[in-house]
């Protein structure tokens, strides 16, 4: 995984760049995580990765996926990721940029686990409270995970807000061992 990272890193830069000059960010999300999905079927992931198809073929049937809206800088890096047979890294690239653009859009993706249903009233308390907290506008995705038996994991980047039962009553077990 962290060999894919690193592989990914300079051409979602790369993307980021020239998506930033476009002035075209949510277009190229769509693009990369869109593309992203294609890579991790099975069958998809066969074919990119056979070393009998060309990688001309390969970069012919991505473009298929593409689609007509996309320009001609987003399908020379699709044609360039498939030449360089990187495609296989575009779910990683397709994270790397939304990590760029959340930065650049002073955003910040928030997961919120709960064991039951949140309501509105919760959400927002939770949204203000890591606004003020973090200084970003927040967007905010909420399950339900029932195998929680109560509280909430909040998930903003790689900070984790654990206030589930389930870790309470295991931090209260290591404490009795």
């Amino acid at each position: 995984m962290s060999n894919a990272i690193t592989i990914a890193r300079p051409y979602a830069q790369a993307a980021f760049e020239e998506a930033q000059k476009q002035n075209a960010l949510k277009a190229w999300s769509e693009l990369l995580l869109g593309l992203a999905d294609v890579v991790q079927n099975a069958d998809m992931r066969a074919v990119v990765s056979n070393p009998k198809v060309s990688t001309a073929k390969v970069a012919d049937l991505m473009d298929a996926f593409v689609g007509a809206d996309a320009n001609a800088q987003q399908r020379n890096f699709v044609r360039v990721l498939a030449d360089n047979q990187r495609l296989l890294v575009l779910p990683e690239i397709a994270e790397l940029f939304e990590v760029l653009k959340a930065d650049a859009e002073k955003t910040v993706n928030v997961v919120v686990d709960s064991a039951f249903e949140l309501s509105a009233a919760q959400q927002d308390k939770i949204v203000s409270s890591l606004k003020k907290r973090m200084g970003r506008e927040i967007k905010l995705a909420c399950n339900v995970k029932k195998d929680l038996l109560g509280g909430v994991v909040i998930r903003a980047g790689d900070k984790v807000i654990d206030g589930s039962a389930l870790t309470r009553l295991g931090e209260m077990a290591n404490a009795l061992a």
